[in-house]
């Protein structure tokens, strides 16, 4: 699997990882706060929408902060309803995808700019998994505070980290990549 097949996996992984958290969640706990100074899984959706069309429109030839982008308004909580907030989702994720299949492993050394700054493509692309993934994880924190006890784990359950890691063990040796048991085959 070459670096881009690796990445768009992930990417994949986090957005699958974000909707199973959401769709725990109630309509109404999605513009949950804890308090004023903290975000709920609405805003922090909103603004990976902002980030992810302003990084990836026309990445190859503009730069990554579009002079359209209105970040501090992505962090309003006036998102109302799942329906638009997972069309939010659902836009800036294609824009990534689309951006990330029209380069080749041919392009990654290519120079392009955020804020100004250079990045070769390869680093643009390691900056938004971890930038997502940041994201991705506070969305699932937030859901699970939500949640109370009906919470079903995303990932190895707690007092079962034994049990999955024989189940790995038991396997035979070989090369997999560690997305495949969390991405659903659509």
């Amino acid at each position: 699997m070459n670096y881009l097949q690796s990445a768009n996996r992930q990417f994949k992984m986090y957005k699958q990882l974000g909707e199973k958290a959401m769709a725990q969640m109630s309509d109404e706990a999605l513009n949950w706060q804890s308090n004023e100074d903290s975000n709920s899984a609405a805003m922090v959706v909103k603004h990976l929408w902002g980030n992810m069309m302003s990084r990836w429109t026309d990445f190859l030839t503009t730069d990554g902060e579009k002079p359209w982008r209105q970040r501090d308004a992505e962090f309003d909580n006036d998102v109302k309803g799942r329906e638009a907030l997972m069309a939010k989702w659902e836009e800036g994720w294609q824009c990534l995808f689309n951006a990330l299949d029209s380069i080749t492993d041919n392009d990654l050394e290519k120079i392009i700019y955020i804020r100004n700054e250079g990045h070769t493509i390869l680093e643009a692309i390691n900056r938004q998994i971890a930038h997502y993934s940041y994201h991705v994880g506070q969305i699932v924190y937030i859901a699970k505070l939500c949640s109370d006890n009906d919470w079903n784990s995303l990932s190895i359950p707690r007092n079962q980290s034994a049990s999955y890691n024989a189940g790995k063990f038991a396997q035979e040796k070989g090369t997999r990549h560690f997305t495949d048991e969390f991405i659903d085959k659509k």
